[in-house]
C-alpha cells in the first residue's frame, strides 16, 4: 500500500539522521519502564560538558560563543546529542541534521566577525516550515512526497542572522490539533509525565525545548499551537499579531484565510522570545513578504501603574483547580505590588459566540478539503481529527454563508475592541493586559484536547498572546470540587476529566494577552509579571 510506503520513507529519514549523531547514544541503563517524568534522564546520558552548555539559556549560549569558551561546533554537537535523546524519550523529532548543522557551525567558527544576532546558536523549526527543500508533510501522509520549497520567511531571516538549524520536530495531522499524533509518527510525549499531551500543533517543539533539546524554536499557531503546548510542557511560547512573522513556505491543509495563524518563538526562557522578535522584525522582513506590516520591533515604555485584566472563568468551560490557584498566586503577586499594578475582573465577552465564528471559519467546508488529503495519502483521520468533523459547528458552508461569516468576525472584533477600551471608564486608563489561563486544565491525557476556546479566542481577534509557566499540579493542593455543578457539556466533559493523580508533574501554565500589534507590549508586560512574582 502507497501508505506503507510513505511512511516507511519519512521514518527511514529520521532513522538515519539519528544514526549519524556521534558519538552515539549509550541508552543500555536507561529504566525500563521509563518514569512518567523523564527530565532528569538527560543527567543519565550525556556528559558534563553537554549537560552545561544545554543547560544555559539563548543569551548564555551567545555570550559563550562571543567569548570563545565554546565553539560554534561544540555548541551543535551537545544540542545534537540532547535532540535524539529527546527523541528516544518523547518521539518529538521527525528529522535531525547532523551535517548541514556541523558544516555550518564549522563555517560560522571560520568567520572573523559574529555573522549576525543569532551566531551559532542552534534553532529548531517545527517541520512544515520550509527548509532547504526539505520534506514537509504537515503530519499528512499525501504531503510526504509533494514538491518541497526551500523557502521560508522566517528561517531565511535566522539564517541570515547567524543560526544553525539542527531540528525539525512533529506537528499532528493537519496541524489543526491540540494534541501532536499522527499517522506517520505517532503520538509525542509530554516529557513531564508521559502520560499526558505535549500538546500540539507544535508539540514536538515543546516536548523539544523542555528536554533541552533546544533552548530555541520556531512554532506556529492559528487556534494556540504554540501557546497550548509552551503551557503543558512548562516553557515560554509566543503568538505574534498575524502579520508580524511571515508564513511563506510553510506547508499546510488546504483552506481560506477567515483565521490567518502566526508563526513565533518557543523558548526555555523569557528573553529569548524578545531576542527572537527583535531579530525578526528589525531585518525588515516585509521587504521580501507583502503580507507582513512594515513595523520593526519597538521599545516601549509601559504606564507606571499597569492595569491587568483577570479571566478566571470563559463563561463556558470552568478550569481545573491546579489552574485557577496559578490565578491566584500570579493575582496575589501583583497585589502585593501594589503600587506597580491594579488588578481587576476581566468580563468576557460572549466567547461562545467567538468559538461558534471560529470553528465555521477554520473549516469553511465542512473539511471536504481535509478528507479529501486523507484520501489522497490513503490514511485513516486520526481521533481528534476526526473529532473535528464530528463537531456540529464544523459544516460544509454556501459562499453566502461564509461572506455572513466574516461579516459576524468583523463585527466581534469591533465590539471586543469596543469592549476593551471601555474599561477606562471611570478612570481613564484601559486594561492594559489581560491574564488568562491556556486551557481548563493542565496537560491533558492523551486524545482528550479537545478544548480550544482559552487560545483560539485570542487568534480570532488576532491579538498577540505569550504562554509562560506558573506551577506545577499538587495533589494535596489541588483536590477536586466534588459539589461543582457543570454549567454545560463542555463543562461535565472537562470536570470529569479531572483528578490530581492524572496530572502529577504537569506545569500549568498562563497566558498574557494584549491588543493587536501590542506585541512588545506583551512581552514587557511578562517581564514586569514576572519580576513581581520574584524571577
Amino acid at each position: 500500500m502507497r501508505i506503507d510506503s510513505a511512511v516507511a520513507r519519512a521514518l527511514a529519514l529520521r532513522d538515519n539522521s539519528l544514526a549519524q549523531i556521534s558519538p552515539p547514544l549509550q541508552l543500555e541503563n536507561l529504566p525500563d519502564p521509563l518514569p512518567r517524568n523523564v527530565l532528569e534522564i538527560r543527567h543519565q546520558v550525556l556528559d558534563a560538558e553537554e549537560i552545561e552548555i544545554t543547560s544555559l539559556d539563548a543569551d548564555e549560549i551567545l555570550a559563550a560563543i562571543k567569548s570563545k569558551r565554546y565553539s560554534c561546533v561544540t555548541v551543535t554537537k551537545a544540542f545534537l546529542r540532547s535532540a535524539a535523546l529527546a527523541q528516544v524519550l518523547t518521539n518529538c523529532i521527525t528529522e535531525l541534521l547532523p551535517g548541514p548543522a556541523l558544516e555550518r557551525a564549522a563555517l560560522l567558527d571560520s568567520l572573523p566577525e559574529p555573522l549576525g544576532p543569532l551566531h551559532g546558536l542552534p534553532i529548531s523549526v517545527k517541520e512544515h516550515h520550509g527548509m532547504f527543500g526539505r520534506m514537509k508533510s504537515c503530519g499528512l501522509v499525501a504531503y510526504i512526497d509533494a514538491d518541497p520549497s526551500g523557502v521560508s520567511g522566517v528561517n531565511d531571516v535566522l539564517w541570515a542572522a547567524g543560526a544553525v538549524f539542527y531540528a525539525r520536530t512533529t506537528m499532528p495531522q493537519t496541524g489543526m490539533q491540540l494534541e501532536t499524533s499522527s499517522n506517520i509518527y505517532g503520538v509525542t510525549l509530554n516529557p513531564r509525565n508521559l502520560d499526558l499531551s505535549a500538546g500540539g500543533s507544535s508539540g514536538g517543539e515543546a516536548a523539544l525545548v523542555a528536554l533541552r533539546g533546544s533552548v530555541l524554536g520556531v512554532g506556529g499557531d492559528s487556534a494556540g499551537s504554540i501557546r497550548a503546548p509552551a503551557g503543558n510542557t512548562g516553557i515560554y511560547g509566543f503568538k505574534p499579531t498575524t502579520g508580524r512573522l511571515s508564513r511563506r513556505g510553510a506547508k499546510g491543509v488546504p483552506g481560506g484565510d477567515g483565521i490567518i495563524g502566526a508563526h513565533g518563538p518557543m523558548s526555555t526562557s523569557r528573553s529569548a522570545l524578545s531576542l527572537f522578535m527583535k531579530t525578526y522584525c528589525n531585518s525588515s522582513p516585509w521587504q521580501n513578504d507583502p503580507s507582513l506590516v512594515p513595523l520593526p520591533w519597538r521599545d516601549v515604555q509601559l504606564p507606571r501603574k499597569l492595569k491587568i485584566g483577570v479571566i478566571w472563568n470563559d463563561g463556558v468551560v470552568t478550569p481545573h483547580p491546579p489552574v485557577r490557584r496559578a490565578l491566584e498566586e500570579v493575582t496575589s503577586a501583583l497585589r502585593a505590588h501594589g503600587d506597580s499594578f491594579e488588578v481587576v475582573q476581566w468580563t468576557p465577552l460572549n466567547h461562545a459566540k467567538a468559538y461558534e465564528i471560529s470553528m465555521g471559519l477554520y473549516f469553511e467546508d465542512g473539511g471536504k478539503a481535509i478528507k479529501k488529503v486523507l484520501e489522497d495519502g490513503g490514511e485513516a483521520p486520526c481521533p481528534l481529527t476526526q473529532w473535528i468533523f464530528d463537531n456540529e459547528l464544523v459544516k460544509d458552508r454556501s459562499k453566502e454563508e461564509v461572506w455572513a461569516l466574516k461579516a459576524e468576525r468583523n463585527e466581534y472584533r469591533q465590539q471586543h475592541n469596543d469592549h476593551w477600551l471601555a474599561t477606562a471608564d471611570p478612570d481613564g486608563h484601559a486594561v492594559d493586559a489581560i491574564l488568562c489561563p491556556v486551557g481548563p486544565s493542565a496537560a491533558p491525557p492523551h486524545g482528550k484536547s479537545t478544548y480550544w476556546l482559552y487560545t483560539s479566542q485570542w487568534s480570532l481577534l488576532e491579538y498577540p498572546g505569550v504562554s509562560f509557566p506558573v506551577t506545577t499540579v499538587d495533589p494535596a493542593k489541588d483536590v477536586k470540587d466534588h459539589g461543582y455543578v457543570p454549567k454545560n457539556s463542555r463543562d461535565k466533559y472537562n470536570h470529569d476529566q479531572y483528578d490530581p493523580k492524572t496530572y502529577v508533574d504537569a506545569p500549568i501554565g498562563l497566558q498574557i494577552v494584549t491588543r493587536k500589534f501590542e506585541d512588545e507590549k506583551c512581552l514587557a508586560i511578562l517581564e514586569a509579571i514576572e519580576k513581581a512574582m520574584g524571577r
